[in-house]
Parts: C-alpha cells; structure tokens; sequence
C-alpha cells in the first residue's frame, strides 16, 4: 500500500514538471514559400500565405551599385480567423510580430542578374517563425 501510494505521488509530482499537453511550447521553424502558397505551422493554428513581391530594387548580383536596394515582400498570416498581411524589407531584415509570433525574412531568391528579369511565380520567400 505504501508503495503504491509512494508511486501515486512520484506520478503526480513529475505531471507538474512536465506540463500540460495543450500549453504552446517553443516553436523555432523555416519554411520556403512561392508567391500564392500557403502553410500552416505545424501543431498550431497560425497560417501564412507569401502574397508576392511588390517590388526589387536589389542591386543585381553582377552590377557595381552605389546603393544596395531593397525588395519588398508582402506576408499574410492568420490564426484564430483573424488575417494580417506583414511588409517586409529585404534592405531591412526586421522580425514582425503578430500576437505571440515572431516573423522573419531570412532571404528572398533568386537574387536579380542584370541581364535575366526575374518572373514574379520564381520568387521564393524564406520566413522564419519562433515563439
């Protein structure tokens, strides 16, 4: 009996340091998108959705530029039935956030040459997601 009771307490004190299945833990992922693709974060309700490219003034990779230029990438990113579209920066790699969610670019490819236009459907947006 006491062995048992010893076994009920030890179960019940490890539950507590373990946590409730249904508390968000960290979440630190990558994900690739082309323009007009979605996805959903796995094992959360956030969604996101690469917009396009609403404009690329990067300097292209075998040019000599005085000023590096930007593109900017348009994100929309829902959960819960709420949607938000996030501008982002190539210039400016700033973290967005939308409720308890940060966002990141971390690269726009292909990078521009100067002599191959990139189509807009080439675009492929890495965003990075973390809680």
């Amino acid at each position: 009996m006491r062995l048992a009771a010893a076994a009920f307490c030890l179960l019940a004190v490890t539950g507590c340091f373990l946590g409730s299945p249904t508390e968000p833990g960290p979440i630190d992922r990558e994900v690739v998108l082309a323009p007009g693709q979605s996805t959903t974060i796995e094992g959360t309700s956030l969604s996101l959705k690469f917009v396009g490219v609403m404009g690329d003034s990067r300097c292209p990779a075998d040019a000599l530029c005085v000023l590096g230029g930007s593109a900017t990438v348009k994100v929309e990113v829902g959960g819960s039935g709420e949607k938000r579209e996030l501008t982002f920066e190539t210039g400016e790699l700033k973290p967005a956030t939308y409720h308890e969610w940060s966002l990141e670019l971390v690269q726009l490819m292909p990078y521009p040459f100067s002599a191959t236009p990139i189509k807009p459907e080439d675009y492929r947006a890495t965003l990075r997601v973390t809680r």
